[in-house]
């Protein structure tokens, strides 16, 4: 057999492979032992988001180091009964289920509702805890109290959550999504949003003990609370299935529950919960139905095209500002101006984007979400811009400036009619770079509720579990938008190149 055949052979099988991936084909896969692994390494891993995870799992306050919380102690229980011990991993929580298909944990433990969807996607067990839903609002509004009433509100809900499902179903709500449980709750006081439907365990830790917020209305929309488990994992369930059982029977459950202040009457529900079969639905391609998924990816373009020009502009002109500061402003303002440059590209744009969003309105300044992210995009590649700036300033010899002095122009008079003019000729090429560099860069603002285009792609990545084809589609969208201002920027470097005869 000759090694031109062989390669040919692979090559084919890898062509085959990729394309029964990309039409949504389900290959076959092996069944896995992996309780015998868990109890040979004598660590359960659990994959849990335990940033503003209260009451579910936390740092403890006294210990930050250790984590609490009713899942925490759980997952402790469960381990103890598979005779091993515990490990959280720290994972985002709307990526939980494609980090479990990764293999980086063993099982999810971290309020996850069983629902059709995620059973597509992963096995679960027998439930652990009954959860409801629960409007939250501020004490002085009182309302809205039902469903039916969040129409026309702006509502906060978590990524990913049954709430989010709900309203969307539902419609007629301004919906705002949240990465996290706090961040919903500071909009509220804040009086950028109406409402917030959440999980009542979150709302009993987080809403019930400010003074500043109200449960509005009656629970409602029962759920169930499961532990998720790959699929092909069938002894690792069973197993799990009977420690949680075993839990029930003694008492534990509910000795944790009451711990953290989720117990109620509806936790009884639990011995008479019923698997119902669901039937698997056809995976879905979104590259074949690109018609339907495409629109919605490039409208979340569309916003990330205005937030990165506005606030491109934006640092534009605060870069040039800052610039004839340091450069020729009194020394209080040269003091002040290479301050703020090392300070902001000295710390993440993702801090400064939440103290702008969420910092701010503690001393009575609220922002919009959009304005609050062309701010905090402007603000950041401001100090870029302003170096940028400074080396062709610097870049053009002294000697031009005093000859301009020499002829009787002001200082000013010399910048504006002989420095900048050259200066900007040189600085043309690395600012279409930064620009460039914002694109991607604009996905962070997803943070304070903007829905731009990376968020749309994991939006609709969780709902279809397709995570190939909508990057192929969202990667393909940032490259058009990109590619096009990348050769303006090398022709502009070879337009303005020095030794152009």
């Amino acid at each position: 057999m000759s090694n031109a055949w062989r390669w040919s052979r692979v090559t084919w099988f890898t062509k085959i492979f990729f394309v029964l991936l990309l039409a949504g084909v389900a290959l076959p896969v092996l069944p896995s032992d992996q309780l015998a692994e868990i109890k040979s390494r004598g660590v359960l891993l659990w994959g849990a988001d335990a940033e503003g995870g209260a009451p579910y799992v936390y740092p403890d306050p006294d210990k930050p180091e250790r984590m609490i919380g009713f899942e925490s102690e759980l997952a402790d229980a469960i381990a103890a009964r598979l005779g091993v011990k515990a490990k959280m991993v720290q994972n985002q929580w709307d990526q939980l289920i494609p980090a479990l298909g990764g293999g980086n944990f063993d099982i999810i433990l971290n309020g996850l509702e069983i629902t059709p969807d995620v059973q597509q996607q992963v096995a679960m067990t027998e439930p652990y805890y009954v959860y409801t839903q629960q409007i939250v609002t501020r004490r002085e509004s009182g309302v809205p109290t039902t469903m039916t009433e969040l129409k026309g509100k702006a509502v906060g809900v978590q990524s990913s959550s049954v709430a989010q499902r709900l309203l969307e179903k539902m419609g007629g709500t301004d919906l705002r999504i949240y990465p996290g449980n706090v961040e919903s709750f500071r909009d509220l006081k804040a009086h950028r949003i109406d409402a917030v439907l959440l999980d009542l365990p979150i709302a009993i830790f987080y809403a019930k003990p400010d003074a500043e917020l109200q449960f509005s209305g009656a629970p409602f929309a029962p759920g169930y609370y499961a532990i998720g488990v790959p699929k092909e994992d069938t002894m690792l369930l069973a197993a799990l299935n009977q420690a949680i059982h075993d839990l029930a029977a003694d008492g534990t459950l509910e000795r944790i529950d009451r711990k953290y202040n989720v117990w109620d009457e509806r936790q009884a529900q639990l011995k008479d919960y019923i698997p119902t079969a669901v039937a698997q639905t056809k995976a879905i391609s979104t590259l074949r139905e690109w018609p339907k998924y495409l629109p919605r990816l490039l409208s979340g373009a569309v916003v990330t095209v205005k937030i990165s020009v506005l606030a491109m502009l934006l640092a534009v002109v605060v870069g040039l500002v800052i610039v004839l500061m340091r450069l020729y402003g009194i020394a209080p303002l040269r003091w002040a101006a290479a301050i703020y440059v090392e300070v902001m590209r000295g710390t993440p744009l993702l801090i400064q984007l939440f103290l702008i969003y969420y910092g701010l309105p503690q001393i009575g300044i609220r922002l919009p979400a959009s304005f609050a992210a062309i701010l905090g995009l402007g603000l950041n590649y401001a100090a870029s811009e302003s170096e940028n700036y400074r080396a062709g300033i610097q870049a053009i010899p002294k000697g031009q400036m005093e000859a301009s002095q020499a002829l009787g122009m002001s200082q000013w008079q010399c910048l504006r009619h002989v420095i900048l003019p050259q200066a900007f000729r040189l600085v043309i090429p690395p600012v279409t770079n930064d620009f460039i560099a914002m694109f991607k860069d604009s996905s962070i603002v997803s943070v304070i509720t903007m829905v731009e285009l990376t968020k749309v792609y994991g939006m609709l990545a969780m709902s279809t579990y397709d995570y190939i084809g909508l990057g192929i589609m969202t990667a393909g969208i940032y490259f058009a938008l990109s590619y096009p201002a990348s050769l303006f920027a090398q022709w502009l470097e070879r337009r303005l190149a020095h030794d152009r005869r």
